[in-house]
């Protein structure tokens, strides 16, 4: 099975500067994989670092100490050495990250929101275009909004533009933070089957669920981050 992420020992802590230096542990000697066709749900209390791990994993965090690896079109990377330039290049091509909020440019188009990760890796505009509408008919986003901004969109309706945003491109390894946070039933459906999907077609899926019925159906596995809390958390 293809390994498309490898963590060693990782732990990660959080200096305060405006505190006179205080160091907060998060979590310490991590070691973690993930396979293609994985989808592994991260597990732990509230505060034992789930979303922590998880925005270290997209480099929006720098790991304290470890090796924090992630297959790039066949090659390693570790992402406590990458360049801003390969970092940027893993999320275009790489490693996909659904958050929890949607954070777009004002005055920009769903459509347009939606289509970018396929424009930006060269996919011409029309075809990207036609694949953001049918994600946007798949997840009932109604065809009157597609011209407009997300901003004014309701909180379910930003999410699922930020989940066809997420699943727009075959993304190698994908992050999922609460991706069914807050959706009805019918949409809630829907987007275990764009993880189904992405599973099918080899994807390496590492999420947080906090609806344990989400977790069981689309899951592989679990990992307890709990295990590796410190005395204090983040």
């Amino acid at each position: 099975m293809t390994k498309l992420l490898h963590v060693e020992k990782v732990s990660k802590s959080f200096t305060l500067h405006t505190q006179g230096g205080t160091t907060i542990p998060v979590f310490k000697d991590v070691d973690f994989q993930l396979s293609k066709g994985d989808c592994i749900a991260l597990t732990g209390n509230s505060g034992a670092g789930k979303s922590t791990f998880m925005r270290m994993i997209y480099a929006n965090y720098l790991c304290s100490s470890g090796t924090l690896k992630v297959n790039h079109k066949g090659e390693w990377v570790d992402l406590r050495q990458a360049s801003p330039h390969q970092i940027i290049e893993i999320r275009k091509m790489t490693m996909g990250y659904v958050s929890q909020f949607l954070r777009v440019i004002p005055r920009v188009s769903t459509l347009e929101i939606v289509s970018e990760p396929l424009q930006a890796i060269g996919v011409p505009k029309s075809l990207a275009l036609e694949k953001a509408q049918t994600l946007l008919s798949r997840l009932n986003i109604p065809q009157r909004l597609w011209s407009l901004s997300p901003l004014t969109f309701s909180g379910g309706e930003q999410q699922r533009v930020n989940l066809a945003r997420g699943f727009i491109y075959d993304y190698p390894l994908m992050l999922l933070d609460e991706p069914t946070a807050s959706l009805d039933a019918n949409n809630r459906q829907i987007v275990l089957e764009l993880i189904e999907e992405a599973k099918q077609k080899g994807s390496a899926i590492l999420g947080i669920f906090h609806d344990q019925a989400a977790r069981d159906a689309v899951t592989t596995g679990t990992f307890d981050v709990t295990k590796h809390r410190t005395e204090i958390n983040a």
